[in-house]
């Protein structure tokens, strides 16, 4: 393995948090490399302001990481559905603000294994990037609209925004690198390493970027995951079901009382089996017990929004995160030894009771927040909404789309391919401006 350069080894102005008491994993030169070869950054400042940082002296996943933070994609999470509605509630929590909270959780949780802070911390703000207005509602709507292209899936749009889609990198001949990111960060950021296939509604590549998915993949072991992959899943798992169980608490959508009744765990239960866990209703009934009798959890129930049921409430958050993260890193510890570790040196170890606690937190979630009374028929006109919008832009053609997706529109192959540019389109939209689309190019035609 080739040694560092000094400039990703050295720890500068508080860049990096800290490390692994064991040290960091090494890197090599192909985890470090680009698609792209880049020319060094204009308009540096000289020798003669020695206390300016040049910038090209960062690390290779520093810059992958300011690059993610920076980008387009990014910035249009913050009016992104994540299970309350941006403008639905005092503090949303948006795909913008989920993305930071999965990008610290990874950040810390990497760096006690010994992987590169800076890669786990990128991974986890980038892993929503793919995702549609309205949340996994809207993905749905598009995986059926796109039928004919391939279908569609938000992991797999991430990756096309990453080397396709997002203004940053092109190449002499025109064609877009997207934020051509090194090889490490766009395979932590691969958390379905794998394209369609029957059976499974996940993967995490369109037929249409294989190349820039078996470059990234150098010729690892198919659906195989790099461990700081395996890193920002767990984390995306943690703030997911703990959080979104915060906000419906906070919303009153939540309320854990309900769960003293069999009838109600009973149903969890069989929820949290159908969609989180492959473990039976059975088995997860006396670990649902076993939660609601954490003293985190019990803090919870007990929520009537005042200062101090705010304050326990954030206590209480804060102590879940904590033990589903230090398991996860005691558990591999205890399975590999004394870090670092990074790329396939090692898998993520997650207790099996800890995953199941974590699934059904998810469940409460799904049951009491996003399939509460009166939501089927939001999302029902969610779907329809996006729907006519991808009808009204195949019909519209090149004059319906943005400046940046009408080049794609006329080098488009055939039908596929023009469907694949509109259904790009759409995805990148928030939630406010496929609203306001609608509003402009469909309700104005009487639709």
């Amino acid at each position: 393995m080739a040694a560092e350069p000094a400039a990703v080894r050295r720890l500068d102005r508080g860049a990096r948090l800290r490390t692994s008491r064991f040290g960091r994993f090494r890197y090599d030169d192909l985890d470090q490399a680009r698609w792209l070869v880049e020319s060094p950054k204009r308009g540096q400042v000289g020798a003669d302001y020695p206390d300016k940082r040049n910038a090209d002296e960062r690390g290779p996943f520093e810059r992958d990481r300011a690059r993610v933070l920076h980008s387009y994609a990014f910035r249009r999470l913050a009016d992104k559905t994540q299970v309350v509605s941006p403008g639905q509630d005092d503090f949303p929590r948006t795909r913008l603000t989920h993305s930071l909270e999965v990008a610290q959780i990874g950040r810390e949780m990497g760096a006690e294994l010994g992987c590169d802070p800076d890669i786990t911390d990128a991974a986890g703000l980038a892993h929503d990037l793919g995702h549609p207005p309205f949340g996994h509602n809207g993905e749905d709507a598009l995986n059926s609209a796109a039928a004919g292209a391939g279908g569609f899936e938000g992991n797999a749009q991430t990756l096309r925004i990453l080397t396709r889609l997002e203004a940053k990198t092109v190449s002499d001949d025109g064609r877009s690198a997207g934020l051509n990111l090194t090889r490490a960060t766009l395979d932590a950021v691969c958390k379905y390493p794998w394209a369609a296939r029957e059976g499974t509604r996940k993967f995490g590549v369109y037929g249409s970027d294989l190349q820039a998915f078996e470059w990234l993949r150098d010729g690892r072991e198919p659906g195989r995951r790099c461990l700081e992959a395996q890193v920002m899943d767990w984390a995306d798992d943690v703030a997911y079901s703990v959080h979104d169980v915060e906000d419906g608490v906070h919303a009153g959508h939540i309320r854990l009382a309900d769960l003293d009744d069999s009838d109600e765990r009973q149903a969890l239960c069989e929820q949290a089996a159908e969609f989180y866990s492959a473990r039976p209703a059975a088995e997860l009934a006396p670990m649902l017990e076993g939660l609601l009798r954490l003293e985190p959890l019990r803090d919870l129930a007990g929520y009537d929004g005042s200062f101090r049921a705010q304050a326990a409430a954030k206590r209480a958050t804060s102590e879940l995160t904590g033990r589903f993260v230090g398991a996860a890193v005691g558990a591999t510890r205890a399975a590999f030894g004394d870090p670092p570790f990074g790329r396939y040196r090692t898998d993520l170890v997650v207790p099996a009771e800890v995953a199941a606690e974590c699934a059904l937190l998810k469940a409460i979630a799904l049951r009491y927040v996003m399939r509460r009374a009166g939501v089927e028929t939001v999302l029902f006109r969610q779907r329809v909404i996006l729907l006519e919008l991808v009808e009204e832009l195949l019909r519209l053609g090149e004059r319906g789309l943005s400046l940046a997706q009408r080049d794609s529109w006329r080098a488009a192959a055939d039908d596929a391919e023009r469907l694949r540019v509109v259904i790009d389109q759409v995805a990148q939209l928030t939630d406010s401006s496929a609203l306001a689309w609608h509003e402009r190019l469909c309700t104005a035609r009487g639709r």
